[in-house]
């Protein structure tokens, strides 16, 4: 078992179920509308908690019913919430989905408290901080806040990882030298780096770019293709396992908090660990939702061991 301390963002999902996505000045109805929670910090550390990690979360939620919900999540779930602030006077970050009959999902997010997540939060934080085995990042919450605890993270030699989404092409160089592992997906890679990723040679250029940086290990995920990894001796794609896909959000989530829950903290088992986030992953894009989608290890293991 790892410990792990993510620094991330909690949303209530708001999920529209479509037949598909509406042209410009369609007006559509939708089939079903429900709610669950979610927030990219909040999916990845229920992933870590359900592959046994000791999980600890730094973020915030507002002085609202959807606050309370979330860290009664959170709280049922195990995750320790010592490090989540409630903002006064402001409302719990909100997403919401447009759920495709495909499975394909658009999300629009509402920040809120999320953004209001500090340095000093962080700080607060730098006893688990810096007793973790992997801090982990995304970027629905400050860059500041990010940055401070990869700083902290590193100074107490502990592996960073950081999942650069919703993409963005802005990122501070001092970041991604602070990141030991980077998760991008096709999309995301192509905004930091200008890189747009096409084959093997395009994502050997891209990691090239990120390790030029200092990046250690680079995590190129590419859906239902599978992962392409560059870390060391090892570059190539590993392949996906086909599942009928109801619902993706999370998948992406999933796939870094159980990634976190496998991985060896000298990253010598970093292929088997992409291995077993990318079952967990299968399992979560074949029910609708995120937290209710996402795998026990228990059920990763014995699908593996079967070979199913």
């Amino acid at each position: 078992m790892n410990k792990v301390t993510i620094i991330g963002s909690i949303n209530v999902d708001n999920i529209l179920h479509i037949k598909k996505l509406p042209q410009p000045g369609e007006t559509i109805a939708m089939t079903e509308f429900s709610k669950a929670a979610g927030g990219k910090g909040a999916n990845q550390a229920i992933a870590s908690v359900r592959g046994e990690n000791e999980t600890v979360f730094v973020g915030r939620v507002g002085d609202d019913e959807n606050g309370n919900f979330m860290l009664n999540q959170f709280k049922d779930n195990g995750i320790k919430i010592e490090h989540i602030v409630t903002s006064k006077n402001q409302q719990t970050g909100q997403a919401y989905i447009l759920l495709q009959e495909s499975g394909q999902n658009s999300i629009i997010i509402q920040h809120g408290a999320n953004f209001d997540l500090s340095v000093e939060d962080v700080e607060a934080a730098k006893e688990d901080i810096t007793s973790s085995d992997f801090v982990i990042a995304q970027f629905e919450t400050p860059l500041e806040a990010t940055i401070a605890a990869f700083k902290l993270a590193h100074e107490a030699g502990k592996i960073t990882i950081l999942n650069p989404a919703p993409a963005r092409g802005d990122i501070p160089e001092e970041l991604l030298k602070l990141t030991d592992i980077i998760t991008p997906n096709e999309t995301e890679a192509e905004s930091i780096t200008g890189i747009k990723v096409t084959d093997e040679n395009s994502m050997q250029a891209s990691a090239k770019y990120f390790h030029n940086l200092g990046v250690k290990g680079v995590i190129i995920t590419l859906g239902s293709i599978g992962s392409y990894v560059s870390y060391g001796e090892i570059s190539e794609v590993v392949p996906a396992f086909k599942v009928k896909a109801v619902d993706t959000t999370a998948a992406g989530d999933t796939f870094i908090g159980a990634l976190a829950s496998e991985l060896k903290t000298d990253l010598s088992n970093i292929k088997e660990s992409i291995i077993y986030a990318s079952k967990s992953s299968s399992f979560t894009v074949q029910k609708l939702g995120a937290f209710p989608s996402i795998p026990e290890r228990t059920v990763v293991e014995q699908a593996l061991k079967e070979g199913e």
